[in-house]
């Protein structure tokens, strides 16, 4: 991945005031989450007997495991997609835009068909084996291609994921899953409860691993030669980095159902904010990839009161429009 050009970063000095700022703001808006929605939940409601009792049941099984939900899978799938882009050197490839997320839904869907009986976690680790084997065919596929232009990587992606989609489509409806494959595919966090989210931690310690692996990522974005040479093992990082995006794009796909372009946008925001250097970059993309979800959900909430709209379509739209300005930001640079 290219350095971005520290004269257009957009903050100058002070970034981790700027980072302390943003995190309070996250903390804001996860305070108000708690209070949003069609289920009356309010301070003086909690404290008061009778109703306060099922305000505080509502609280406790539906909007803190909501809330929790948003920030673990808004942070660790903007951070999947920073370690792509840090490991392909593409600004535009994210799990969406990889095939890894469909790649995911067609092992979920396998597993489901041959094994119904198997507990979510090992359907989970299918959905990730076939994550990663998505991913590691899209890489391949990029080796044979002629990539004179930057943006063929991300449609080489897309169309990847569409044959993979198609697939899975024809198979949902071939067995009569269709319905299913809708709600594995739309993400969604209505359907979040206690006892319903708890994979999602999974998620967590996998950015967490990206973290501490931050330095290696961004020797091994640097080209093989280059990671050679500086004695790091550019294969090992590389299988490392594809497991970790894999693993927290099947537990996401699993818990709340497919978030796309999120891992596009925010790495490219920080980008802008605070440059590459990806051990500066990963606490920014974290915290403002749960931003980004938390204010995406909170309008899905409060557009269509009393109805939602799915996160997936209110981060799919915005999403999809950054995802247009940057190519076309790219093409004009």
């Amino acid at each position: 991945m290219p350095p971005s050009d520290p004269s257009r970063r957009w903050l100058g000095g002070a970034p981790r005031l700027w980072l302390a700022c943003a995190l309070l703001l996250t903390l804001a808006l996860a305070i108000l989450s708690l209070f949003v929605g069609v289920g009356t939940v309010t301070p003086s409601r909690l404290w008061s007997g009778g109703e306060g009792d099922q305000a505080l049941q509502l609280l406790l099984v539906s909007r803190i495991p909501r809330t929790l939900a948003i920030l673990l899978a808004g942070a660790s799938l903007a951070i999947a997609g920073l370690v792509m882009q840090t490991i392909v050197r593409n600004r535009f490839v994210e799990p969406s835009t990889a095939g890894t997320t469909e790649s995911a839904s067609l092992g979920f869907l396998a597993v489901t068909l041959l094994a119904p009986g198997w507990p979510v976690m090992a359907k989970m680790g299918v959905g990730a084996l076939f994550a990663f084997a998505g991913t590691a065919l899209f890489l391949r596929i990029l080796r044979f291609v002629p990539l004179r232009d930057a943006m063929l990587v991300p449609l080489v992606g897309l169309m990847l994921g569409g044959v993979i989609g198609a697939v899975t489509s024809f198979l949902a409806y071939r067995f009569g899953l269709l319905p299913s494959l809708l709600a594995w595919t739309m993400g969604d966090f209505s359907g979040v409860l206690r006892g319903r989210y708890e994979l999602l931690w999974l998620g967590l310690v996998a950015a967490l691993l990206a973290y501490g692996m931050a330095d290696r990522f961004t020797v091994a974005g640097m080209g093989r030669d280059v990671a050679t040479s500086l004695g790091l093992s550019h294969e090992s990082v590389v299988t490392l980095g594809l497991a970790l995006v894999s693993t927290i794009a099947a537990v996401t796909l699993v818990s709340v159902g497919a978030i796309p372009f999120l891992g596009l946008v925010v790495p490219n925001l920080v980008s802008l904010l605070v440059g590459d250097n990806m051990r500066v970059t990963v606490p920014w993309v974290a915290v403002l990839g749960a931003l980004f979800v938390l204010v995406c959900d909170i309008l899905g909430r409060v557009l269509r009161y009393p109805y939602e709209i799915p996160i997936g379509t209110m981060v799919g739209l915005v999403g999809s429009a950054v995802f247009l300005v940057l190519i076309l930001r790219g093409r004009h640079a």
